[in-house]
C-alpha cells in the first residue's frame, strides 16, 4: 500500500471517530434537554406518559398553601391566560412568593395537578443581593 492510500485511511478513520463522538455528545445532549412552557401550553399538551418538563408563570395572589408543620406546598401558577395546581414538597427558594415569577420542574397526575420535584425563583434584571442592596442606596 502506498503511503498516500495509509494517510488517507487515516484521515478517513479520524474524520469517522470525530463524527460519532459528536453525534454521541448530541443525542445525550437532547435526552437531557427539559423544555419551557407556559401553563398554557403545558394544559394544552398534557400528556399520559408522565414525562418531565418544565413550566414558567406567576404565582397567583393568594392562592400560596403551606401545611403546618410540613414542608409541602400548593400553589397556583399562572401566565394570565391559564392556570394550573402546583404541590411541591421541600424548602422553597428564598425569592419565592406570591406574584413572583417561577419555574417548576415536574410532570402532572392523574388528577391533572403538577407534581414539582424542584422550584426555581427567576428575579429581574435589576436584582441586587440583600447585603448590597442597602449599600447601593446609600452610595446614590
Amino acid at each position: 500500500m502506498l503511503p498516500r492510500h495509509k494517510r488517507f485511511i487515516g484521515i478517513l478513520a479520524t474524520l469517522i471517530g470525530v463524527a460519532v463522538a459528536v453525534s454521541l455528545i448530541l443525542a445525550s445532549f437532547q435526552d437531557n434537554l427539559l423544555y419551557y412552557v407556559t401553563p398554557s401550553e403545558a394544559i394544552e399538551n398534557i400528556e399520559d406518559d408522565q414525562s418531565k418538563f418544565r413550566v414558567g408563570g406567576l404565582v397567583e395572589v393568594g392562592s400560596f398553601k403551606r401545611s403546618e408543620g410540613s414542608l409541602k406546598s400548593r400553589f397556583i401558577l399562572t401566565d394570565g391566560f391559564e392556570s394550573i395546581e402546583v404541590n411541591y414538597t421541600g424548602i422553597l427558594p428564598d425569592l419565592f412568593r406570591e406574584g413572583q415569577g417561577i419555574i417548576v420542574t415536574g410532570s402532572f397526575n392523574k388528577m391533572k395537578v403538577f407534581i414539582a420535584s424542584e422550584v426555581l425563583a427567576k428575579h429581574d434584571e435589576n436584582y441586587m443581593p440583600p447585603d448590597i442592596h442597602p449599600m447601593n442606596e446609600s452610595s446614590s
